[in-house]
C-alpha cells in the first residue's frame, strides 16, 4: 500500500488542516513556479561548477523538487542554521548547527532556502561562503516576506512574495509539524500562540 494521496475532498490531512487559516499556494502553483526557477537557474549557470547548498530543515522539499528540474550537472550539500528555536519569531542570533562537509573555494554556490524573512540568516551565510573563497554566491528562496526585512538583503531568485503571516507546508513547519502538507498555508494564530 502506498502513502496517502490526498485530494481536495480527502480527510488525509485531518489533524493538521484543522489549524490552517488559509491556503496561500496550491500544489500546482508551486510546481509551476519551481519549474520556472529551475529554467532560469539552468540558463544562468550554464557551464559553471554549480553547488546547491540547502538550508535545513525547511528547504529540503523545495530543494528536492528544484534540483530535479535543473538541467545541469550539480552537487548538493546542506547546512543547518538556527535563529528560531521552536518559536515563530527570529531571535536574531544565528547558530551553525551543521556546516558544509567540504571546501567551497572557486565554486559557484546557490543557497536554497524555504523563506526569506528578516534576511539575517541568508545574509550571514552569503558572507560566510564568500569569505571562504567561493567564486560566486547567490540565493534562491521559495517565499519572500519583504515586509519583515531587518537587513539590506534581497534573494537573487524568488518564487513568491507573501504577506506577513506565519506559514507552513511544503517543508515549512511550526514545532517541526506541517512540513508534509503539499501546499503553503497560513497557520491559525491559536495554533501557535500560548
Amino acid at each position: 500500500m502506498s502513502g496517502c494521496e490526498p485530494s481536495a475532498t480527502s480527510p488525509a490531512w485531518a489533524g493538521l488542516e484543522e489549524n490552517i487559516q488559509e491556503r496561500l499556494l496550491d500544489t500546482a502553483t508551486i510546481e509551476a513556479k519551481v519549474s520556472d526557477l529551475a529554467a532560469d537557474i539552468s540558463r544562468d549557470y550554464q557551464g559553471q561548477d554549480l553547488l546547491l547548498v540547502g538550508v535545513l530543515c525547511g528547504s529540503f522539499v523545495f530543494l528536492a523538487d528544484l534540483m530535479r528540474r535543473i538541467c545541469l550537472p550539480l552537487q548538493v550539500e546542506f547546512v543547518c542554521l538556527s535563529s528560531y528555536g521552536s518559536g515563530t519569531e527570529s531571535s536574531g542570533q544565528i547558530r551553525m548547527l551543521k556546516d558544509l562537509a567540504g571546501p567551497v573555494a572557486g565554486r559557484h554556490i546557490l543557497i536554497v532556502e524555504d523563506i526569506t524573512d528578516s534576511g539575517r540568516t541568508l545574509k550571514y551565510l552569503v558572507e560566510l561562503l564568500r569569505g571562504r573563497g567561493a567564486a560566486s554566491v547567490r540565493t534562491c528562496c521559495l517565499l519572500d516576506k519583504p515586509s519583515r526585512r531587518e537587513v539590506d538583503f534581497a534573494p537573487d531568485y524568488c518564487g513568491f512574495e507573501i504577506p506577513d503571516a506565519f506559514v507552513v507546508g511544503y517543508g515549512l513547519d511550526f514545532a517541526n509539524l506541517y512540513r508534509n502538507l503539499p501546499y503553503v498555508a497560513v497557520l491559525k494564530p491559536e495554533a501557535y500562540e500560548p
